[in-house]
């Protein structure tokens, strides 16, 4: 783990060169914060000269800005890293630096007048105290005070275009660099105002692997953080995007909407909305997307979300329960899901690899069994009309009595869930018996049970809900309707696990 939660890289190389030196110089300090890395640009600064360096005006907003931006945050979502380049100072950062940051070299001994002025321009910035650990990463790093060097592609006088009041949206998940980069030119193309709309509801339904998509208070407080960090002089709104227009095509002081290649069609309906309203047409403004080198052959080229959650697959959201209270042997792994998802099969498997199963809805009809632990009692609470000819509880009918009404299905698990648990609990004690060392527990309703205190981790199998339907469909013979809306629907859990 490296040694500093969060960490300020001071960064004085001409913008044109910094393309070429991303990557060496995040890498050194990736090494030594493990938190946020906020990034301060200041080509040609001498921190050696005297008196100590003030500040400067962020670079100006052209394309050398944007490349440089670019550069720095395609280099850190190769590791994940939470960079922020600051666009201008005036507050202090939500996560005050706990190091200062420079790729210069300094002969060894107490800190020499490039170390000094480095904790000058961090107070004088950013209120950092002036006692802050100072490092020097070496020329290695990539970057060489006062170097020369300049982008010939990149016209020194070139100027992004300048709006009142700037839109953009997104599903901003995992806030990546792509995201980053997305935001900072929003910045740097905003003179007062960004609106950014945050997808949520139906507009998630079809994204890749949405279960795992974090929640939209989290998104929010995300991209509020990293917003407010890079330039704290401009009033952001971040409204939840429950449509594709959202305040768009109604707020009379947006000038710009900012898109890429793929939401540019979704522009132009903004502004087809936006002219029906009565209100003038936003100027588009187009940024690249953001190339992925690392992508598998089933994820997208570009940085995306999407290909983030894919790679959560089969990986630990949250370590293992350290419970005294649970034996470690037999681990207990809690596997959950919805109706078609996969996950008896994905018991099976596991079964064949030596770990002792416990099959929820097995115990489920278990309790519900004539001389069974919950039988009496669901009996008298539900009425002998549940009952088939045979004595036995009609589940199909205590199902459609139950569908639809929270206060009967609660009575129900009331009843069923605490015997299931007892029964789980007979089960584990049984794998302990048999000397197995891992206990897989199959249940679909593992967490609205409240069965995961019985667990070490608990996993869950997802499918998108086209699939679940055609297998439970194929499975159980219902029509689609039935599969898609009925008890045993997707989505629908059953009483008894």
């Amino acid at each position: 783990m490296p040694p500093f939660g969060s960490g300020l890289l001071v960064l004085t190389a001409p913008l044109g060169a910094l393309p070429r030196r991303a990557a060496a110089a995040l890498a050194a300090a990736a090494g030594l914060v493990a938190g946020p890395l906020y990034v301060h640009l200041q080509p040609g600064l001498r921190l050696a000269a005297s008196p100590p360096p003030n500040p400067a005006a962020p670079p100006p907003a052209g394309p050398a800005l944007l490349r440089a931006l670019a550069a720095l945050y395609a280099a850190a979502a190769r590791s994940g890293m939470d960079l922020r380049v600051l666009l201008g100072p005036g507050r202090r950062l939500a996560r005050p630096p706990r190091v200062l940051l420079l790729p210069a070299n300094e002969a060894p001994g107490p800190p020499g007048p490039v170390q000094l002025g480095l904790r000058s321009l961090a107070a004088a910035a950013y209120g950092c105290p002036p006692d802050l650990p100072a490092l020097l990463l070496g020329d290695a790093a990539g970057d060489l005070d006062g170097d020369p060097e300049e982008d010939p592609e990149c016209d020194p006088d070139a100027a992004l275009p300048n709006f009142s009041g700037v839109a953009v949206g997104g599903t901003f998940d995992r806030l990546h660099g792509a995201h980053r980069l997305l935001l900072s030119t929003c910045c740097l193309l905003a003179r007062d105002r960004l609106l950014a709309g945050v997808a949520d509801g139906d507009l998630l339904r079809h994204k890749v692997l949405m279960e795992l998509i974090e929640p939209y208070e989290l998104r929010v407080a995300k991209v509020r953080e990293f917003l407010e960090d890079v330039k704290p002089s401009l009033r952001y709104d971040i409204v939840r995007l429950m449509d594709p227009y959202g305040p768009t095509i109604t707020d009379p002081d947006l000038q710009c909407l900012v898109v890429s290649q793929e939401t540019r069609r979704g522009g132009e309906a903004v502004n087809k909305q936006r002219l029906e309203n009565g209100l003038p047409a936003l100027a588009l403004y187009e940024i690249l997307m953001m190339q992925d080198p690392d992508h598998s052959e089933n994820e997208e080229e570009k940085i995306s979300s999407s290909s983030l959650r894919h790679r959560l697959l089969g990986t630990l959201l949250r370590p293992p329960r350290q419970d005294p209270a649970l034996p470690p042997r037999p681990y207990v792994i809690g596997l959950t899901g919805v109706t078609g998802s996969g996950k008896t099969s994905i018991a099976k498997l596991l079964g064949c690899l030596g770990a002792f199963l416990i099959d929820a809805d097995k115990l489920g009809h278990a309790v519900y069994a004539p001389g069974g632990p919950a039988y009496e009692q669901v009996v008298a609470t539900f009425g002998a009309e549940i009952l088939s000819e045979d004595g036995t509880i009609n589940r199909k009918v205590l199902g459609a009595k139950v569908f639809g009404n929270q206060e009967r299905l609660k009575s129900l698990t009331d009843i069923v869930w605490p015997e299931i648990a007892r029964m789980v609990k007979e089960q584990i004690r049984e794998a302990e018996a048999q000397g197995k060392a891992v206990c897989v527990l199959d249940a679909a309703v593992l967490l609205e049970a409240g069965w995961q205190d019985m667990v070490h981790e608990v996993w869950v199998a997802i499918i998108p809900e086209d699939e679940a339907v055609r297998r439970v469909v194929a499975r159980d013979g219902l029509s689609e309707e039935a599969a898609r809306g009925g008890s045993a629907g997707p989505g629908r859990r059953r009483a008894g696990g």
